[in-house]
């Protein structure tokens, strides 16, 4: 199933602003990016997107609300800049199985002030 499909069946007939919590794990993405979800999902606190084929988060809105999210066994190798300013108030962040090689990838994430975990297990940057 497509993710912005997904996203419309999760609303459960609630209106994006209701919604705390929301999981999109093994759905599909068109061309690596997050589709569907806007930034009128304001009080959203944990997202999932599990192996969905998601290769940059660049498109993610801004989430200020969002504590968890969840974006292991995806292909992302970077971009991750951009999860300082969309989600400022991160505590988790699961970037377990993905393409992450370098320290220089996850350096943005320094900017993330409130974090408290971040999972990089089955990462190359792991090994160095």
């Amino acid at each position: 199933m497509e993710m912005d499909k997904r996203i419309h069946l999760e609303l459960r007939n609630r209106t994006p602003s209701d919604v705390k919590e929301l999981v999109l794990d093994n759905c599909r993405s068109n061309d690596g990016k997050i589709e569907g979800l806007t930034d009128e999902f304001e009080e959203l606190e944990f997202l999932s997107t599990i192996n969905t084929g998601l290769t940059s988060v660049a498109n993610l809105p801004k989430l200020n609300k969002l504590k968890k999210l969840e974006l292991s066994d995806n292909r992302i190798s970077g971009g991750l800049e951009v999860l300082a300013e969309k989600c400022p108030n991160l505590t988790h962040l699961n970037l377990s199985g993905n393409k992450i090689k370098d320290l220089s990838t996850i350096e943005p994430l320094k900017k993330l002030e409130n974090l408290k975990s971040l999972d990089l297990f089955n990462c190359e940057v792991t090994n160095l």
